[in-house]
């Protein structure tokens, strides 16, 4: 009967725990809402409803590893419960893992075969699962892949050969052969047929002579391109010759603020020229900072165009005698990423002393297809520019070394003890990042405060501890680490014994969390850090995922 009476008395106050854990959830206070689905489970392990729920809020803190753990074992305990499929396939979703997402929609709807809601997500996922199919079945190998940026001259664009142009020369020769054909079949009509082949031919000559001078083929000159006017009205910042100044970065910037475009011209030369810039430097970058100066290491940023105008506004803006370091994640989720990657590219071409740019996991193919900026390019710019940006992407840099001292990175740290700046520097990164390796572990790994190591929480990389944070800081002969990729609530934290600071600089993540953000200032030759904390700031009436994966928004 006391057996009983206990049990009961566990199930009850479970129940009260989920309670309080649910009032969490809807306050946006996810990790608690977790840290109460947690208690819960500790005093009844076999409620599916407590897994589900837990899953809910991991994938809100973009904990898909967990989410997906969490939501098998709610299946596991009742295989007939909906909202653990639901809630796994849509962490298999947010991961870009359509084929196993599509597998647990599948069974939704088999539980739910009347709830229009399951079979919406199944058809939607059923179209993603397609449309990745052909582009995987249309892919070009990569040994015959030719780079984007070699095809594009900002200066000037050829016109394609099914444009309406005609040079005046061909249209008037065309013109004058025509009427020579119905003049001869009308007062000869025994030679129309010989005259007329002759014309014929010549107008075969005529053709290919436009085709070669517009296509750049060069069939009997060369390539004759027409040059990339920009338009008289056009009223946005304007750069004069090949050197990107202050002046028009500012002008750049306060058009942006004003939700105004950049014309195309000028964007591609602000890419193509940071892709040059990016491609000489090794995958890890040392920086010098000089005894009495000072240098700033900023976090995510996901596309908070205002935010980042913020930062300027509290620590200056870029230059030689004030640099800064984006540590990755500058793009998506947030619906102003063009402007957010324009602007600090523009930077580095004007100064490339002022900014460094480090590479973050969403500086991705598979990430910005999903979460937004694959989307906002192409409706900002054009299609071209997705495929250049991704391009540029594996130009980044992914780590940086401050006066051999700090090392900053993305992610985190790594599988194996005794890894080494040389490995590092060693890396080839003109690639998509794969799924494990050192290139992987650097921009998708997370501390963790248990000693070791431990399973990603994201699913992709790994979690390290203290020990692991103290032995590489050993191995090189480093005294902190910098990284940033989470969310924190007072935009930083310090953690494994003050050896390691996450960095997060963008306040109210998709205008939710109610985070602060933060910078830190590295002052030589101390080099102690730091933090600056600041709070969101207004921005238009343009919703995070604004341009996202139309699939990915139903979960939102």
């Amino acid at each position: 009967m006391p057996n009983m009476e206990t049990e009961n008395s566990s199930v009850s106050r479970a129940e009260e725990l989920k309670a309080l854990a649910n009032e969490a959830f809807r306050a946006k206070k996810y990790s608690q809402a977790i840290d109460l689905y947690s208690q819960a489970i500790e005093l009844n392990s076999q409620n599916a409803v407590y897994y589900a729920n837990r899953a809910f809020a991991h994938t809100k803190l973009e904990e898909y590893g967990s989410a997906i753990q969490d939501a098998s074992k709610a299946i596991e305990i009742d295989p007939r419960y909906p909202k653990g499929y639901y809630r796994r396939g849509a962490a298999y979703l947010a991961m870009g893992k359509f084929k196993e997402a599509l597998k647990d929609f599948q069974q939704v709807k088999k539980l739910s075969p009347n709830d229009p809601d399951a079979a919406q997500k199944v058809k939607e996922c059923e179209k993603a699962v397609k449309k990745l199919k052909f582009e995987e079945a249309i892919a070009v190998p990569e040994s015959e892949r030719h780079s984007v940026a070699d095809s594009i001259d900002y200066r000037s664009i050829g016109m394609s050969p099914s444009s309406s142009f005609v040079s005046t020369q061909v249209a008037i020769l065309a013109a004058t052969a025509t009427v020579v054909v119905a003049v001869v079949v009308m007062v000869w009509p025994a030679v129309a047929t010989t005259v007329a082949g002759m014309v014929v031919a010549v107008l075969m000559i005529l053709g290919a002579y436009w085709w070669g001078s517009c296509s750049g083929s060069g069939v009997f000159t060369k390539s004759r391109k027409l040059e990339l006017e920009v338009e008289p009205q056009y009223s946005g910042a304007r750069i004069e010759g090949d050197v990107i100044t202050l002046d028009f970065v500012k002008k750049m910037m306060d058009d942006f603020k004003n939700q105004k475009c950049l014309h195309k011209r000028y964007a591609f030369q602000i890419v193509l020229q940071t892709r040059e810039m990016l491609r000489a430097l090794p995958s890890l970058v040392d920086i010098d900072i000089p005894d009495g100066k000072h240098f700033t290491v900023c976090g995510d940023v996901h596309g908070q165009f205002y935010d980042l105008l913020n930062i300027f506004e509290l620590n200056g803006l870029p230059s030689e005698e004030n640099p800064y370091l984006f540590n990755g994640d500058f793009v998506d989720r947030g619906s102003f990423s063009v402007e957010v990657i324009l602007t600090l590219f523009a930077f580095k071409c004007m100064c490339p002393s002022a900014i460094y740019l480090s590479r973050g996991n969403h500086e991705s193919k598979s990430m910005n297809k999903i979460y937004g900026f694959e989307g906002e390019v192409r409706s900002k710019l054009s299609e071209t520019f997705v495929e250049l940006f991704a391009e540029v992407f594996c130009f980044l840099p992914l780590a940086h070394v401050l006066n051999q001292k700090v090392f900053v990175v993305h992610g985190g740290l790594f599988s194996v003890d005794g890894v080494k700046l040389s490995d590092i520097k060693a890396i080839d990164r003109f690639c998509e990042p794969p799924e494990e390796g050192l290139m992987c572990e650097l921009l998708w790994s997370d501390p963790q405060p248990l000693p070791g190591r431990g399973p990603s929480k994201r699913g992709v990389g790994l979690s390290f501890g203290a020990d692991v944070t103290k032995r590489f800081l050993q191995d090189n002969s480093l005294d902190l680490v910098v990284r940033s990729h989470e969310v924190k609530d007072e935009g930083y934290e310090i953690e494994h014994d003050g050896k390691l600071i996450t960095v997060f600089s963008a306040p109210n993540y998709c205008d939710q969390m109610g985070n602060k953000g933060a910078f830190i200032r590295f002052e030589a030759p101390t080099l102690k850090p730091n933090i600056v904390t600041f709070a969101a700031v207004p921005h238009p009436d343009v919703k995070p995922m604004a341009y996202a994966n139309n699939f990915l928004r139903m979960f939102q």
